[in-house]
């Protein structure tokens, strides 16, 4: 690639509900996003009222649906130069951490990070009490030990950077815009 900021962002959405409706949003506002999404994201999207058809208006989709992940080629071809994982359920975390690549997005993790391709995980379960939107109503959990283990796991990895809040993630991506001299879009689409 002639130039970082030539590539895209890659966006993973998993199976979390969590700050997914913010996460979308703060994808919608970087330029040049394509989403990748686990087969669990795809299950949960609709929940939240959010339709396939409403995303592709915004952004190229990539689906989990081969068993080798085949949209992950497009990193080899120096398409990407961002990689960002948000809402990440509690289960990506621990597959992200221990190295287990078997949906789409924990997939793209696992090759960016091989490629040296900075990696944003919005990791869920950060606090001792978390506060969160199911698709009917809110609930408290209450992450367990291992959930931390595994975020701690996460933030030793090779150029991973993980965020605890959306305003943590939006502050990451706006140093990263700025490292590849991009903007935020200002459209209201």
């Amino acid at each position: 690639m002639s130039g970082a900021a030539a590539g895209r962002f890659a966006w993973g959405l998993t199976g979390s509900g969590h700050f997914l409706l913010e996460s979308i949003a703060l994808a919608g506002r970087l330029p040049q996003v394509d989403l990748f999404l686990s087969a669990a994201a795809e299950e949960v999207l609709p929940m939240y009222g959010i339709r396939l058809e409403s995303l592709r208006e915004r952004f190229r989709i990539f689906r989990d649906k081969s068993a080798s992940s085949v949209p992950v080629g497009t990193l080899y071809e120096e398409h990407y130069h961002t990689l960002v994982v948000a809402p990440a359920t509690s289960n990506t975390v621990a597959k992200c951490a221990l190295g287990i690549s078997d949906t789409l997005p924990t997939n793209m993790f696992a090759q960016a990070g091989k490629l040296g391709i900075p990696s944003f995980v919005f990791a869920c379960d950060t606090e001792p009490v978390v506060v969160t939107r199911a698709p009917h109503d809110w609930v408290v959990l209450r992450p367990r030990r291992i959930e931390f283990e595994n975020l701690e796991r996460l933030r030793a990895i090779d150029h991973c950077s993980v965020a605890c809040s959306v305003a943590e993630l939006e502050a990451a991506l706006d140093a990263r815009l700025r490292a590849l001299s991009l903007a935020w879009n200002t459209s209201s689409s």
